[in-house]
């Protein structure tokens, strides 16, 4: 098992500027870029301090392939929570990445396990360099809930009502949440070269401390972080506040 690297910052300004130096860093390693996006509250401070980087220090993406985690299934193309278009607004329409190099799964397919499968295909022949993760309050990481496999590839999931329950608030109201999702496994997320884990706020407290000092198992599907090569974790005080680093 290897070490992770784990950073606790003073504020969510620092810490965002924090894993924007992780990116850039990455995005001068190498001619082809391949970054794997998340989506939720934790990773939009590093958005938008890549978007002031992008304006403000002509740190371009114009070589980048992205790869989104995760979607919904069954919302219509205009909704704004399909992550796609989460996405568009939230980063990608900021900057310059190529409109035909950002991919995410298809929740509208006729066939969702057959899509789960081209994408699975696609995201394991780009080979992500750096993957941007967020880690839900109940352990999850992307839509893999608690007792996924760690050897899970990119399915169709049923959602915990928890997770639903947290997102209710991006929705008119927690009936509007759907109920399934694609999302990548989390054997498809650990083929990336390099996790950078962001968490932040009091709710995270306890699925950081379980991930990050717990039993390495399913049932906190973030544990399996510590059984990847490269890890980055990034915490605000709060989020930190139950392990070792927070006290």
């Amino acid at each position: 098992m290897n070490p992770v690297e784990v950073i606790v910052e003073g504020d969510a300004h620092r810490l965002a500027r924090r894993a924007a130096d992780v990116v850039q860093e990455y995005l001068g390693s190498t001619q082809d870029p391949v970054l794997g996006l998340a989506t939720g509250a934790s990773v939009r401070p590093l958005y938008r301090e890549l978007i002031r980087r992008h304006h403000r220090e002509e740190l371009s993406f114009g070589r980048v392939r992205s790869f989104l985690l995760d979607d919904y299934i069954g919302l219509g193309p205009e909704h704004p929570q399909c992550y796609g278009n989460l996405i568009e607004t939230e980063f990608s329409g900021h900057v310059d990445i190529e409109p035909e190099n950002l991919y995410a799964p298809d929740c509208r397919a006729a066939d969702p396990e057959l899509e789960c499968d081209r994408y699975d295909r696609l995201v394991t022949r780009a080979g992500v360099g750096l993957q941007i993760l967020g880690v839900g309050r109940n352990g999850h990481l992307a839509f893999n809930e608690p007792g996924s496999s760690f050897e899970s590839r990119t399915r169709v999931v049923r959602l915990a009502a928890a997770t639903r329950a947290d997102n209710a608030r991006y929705f008119d109201g927690p009936d509007q949440v759907p109920a399934l999702a694609m999302t990548q496994g989390i054997a498809t997320i650990s083929q990336a070269a390099h996790l950078l884990v962001l968490a932040t706020g009091p709710s995270k407290a306890e699925a950081v401390r379980a991930a990050l000092e717990g039993p390495i198992t399913s049932a906190v599907p973030a544990s399996a972080i510590r059984r990847h090569s490269r890890v980055t974790v990034l915490l605000d005080p709060s989020a930190a506040r139950l392990t070792g680093l927070g006290r």
